[in-house]
């Protein structure tokens, strides 16, 4: 445990969720979105994780998600941050198994020549290793028992919207030569900025809301298992102009993932097939059930350059919290 007040008085504040303020940001290549101070729950268990600043190094302390009490705490040389994921500030970070953590160093602009990450032992809080890649990115998932790490790899230094996603092996510390490619479409390019994210609940799951690039949004639904992908195009959601303010809700009875405007329905896509259907209405007779409608899927086409920051109204929440 830390025992100067100080470092504890920061680990509090960070249980309440209130993120000590920095000019840098998380992995993600906007600025200001930084998932440290809510973190990252535990699925199987009772806890979740967060990182708090603290004069050059970080502060990493699991919390107990009922009632807020520190349980225990570490202390990393450096800065380092829970991955966010998207720009709403959905964390990530922890394997499904609860064995491992990954912290990533926060950027201070775009793009960056090289990325550090941090592999930590949850139950000690102590690092395991660090990761020193060449290149610009950022954290996306890992499998469920923390062997495959994902990456978002930023391919222009001039435009954050065009990338490829790159699996790392942990044991072996080999970064995969090819991207994670949807078998379906190999020489499909993927552009946009992420809105949300949602997971199964076994972890092998990685479902990301992307706002196009300019286009049509699509999910990319990642299988950090298999090492595959699949880029779900949403055209009925072309020209949407609250796209940023948009959710993912996960039905894992009904293996249905629908994306949901302020409470509403807008699209439901079939996990296991993929399919995607309209959502047009409610039936009230059971209980507010979503009734779907199919539509049609067209070609993916996103091309989109972005310079200097995007400005997008940001939600904080706590995951499983």
């Amino acid at each position: 445990m830390i025992r100067r007040s100080s470092y504890a008085m920061l680990c509090a504040l960070a249980a309440l969720g209130a993120a000590t303020p920095a000019a840098s940001a998380d992995g993600l290549p906007v600025m200001g979105v930084d998932a440290g101070g809510s973190g990252v729950a535990d699925p199987a268990g009772a806890e979740r994780y967060v990182t708090v600043p603290a004069a050059g190094r970080t502060v990493v302390a699991a919390v107990q998600r009922n009632g807020g009490r520190i349980t225990r705490s570490g202390l990393l040389r450096g800065r380092f941050t829970i991955p966010a994921v998207a720009l709403d500030g959905s964390s990530s970070g922890l394997s499904a198994d609860g064995q491992t953590l990954v912290l990533i160093r926060p950027r201070a602009r775009f793009p960056q020549a090289r990325t550090t990450l941090a592999i930590i032992d949850p139950r000690r809080l102590r690092a395991r290793r660090f990761l020193h890649l060449r290149g610009d990115f950022s954290f996306d998932a890992l499998s469920p028992d923390g062997r495959s790490l994902y990456l978002i790899q930023y391919v222009s230094p001039r435009d954050a919207t065009r990338y490829v996603v790159r699996a790392y092996d942990v044991p072996s510390g080999h970064l995969a030569r090819d991207p994670v490619i949807d078998p379906r479409e190999p020489g499909e390019r993927m552009r946009g900025f992420p809105v949300t994210r949602a997971t199964s609940a076994d972890g092998r799951w990685a479902y990301t809301l992307y706002d196009g690039g300019g286009r049509h949004p699509f999910v990319h639904a990642l299988d950090t298992v298999a090492r595959t992908a699949a880029c779900i195009d949403l055209d009925a959601l072309a020209g949407r102009k609250d796209i940023y303010g948009l959710d993912l809700a996960l039905d894992p009875g009904r293996k249905t993932l629908t994306v949901v405007a302020r409470g509403q329905g807008l699209v439901a896509i079939d996990t296991r097939t993929f399919r995607v259907e309209q959502v047009t209405s409610r039936d009230e007779s059971t209980g507010g059930e979503l009734v779907r409608a199919p539509i049609l899927l067209l070609a993916l086409g996103a091309s989109l350059a972005v310079g200097g920051s995007l400005l997008v109204r940001r939600r904080r929440r706590l995951a499983h919290s």
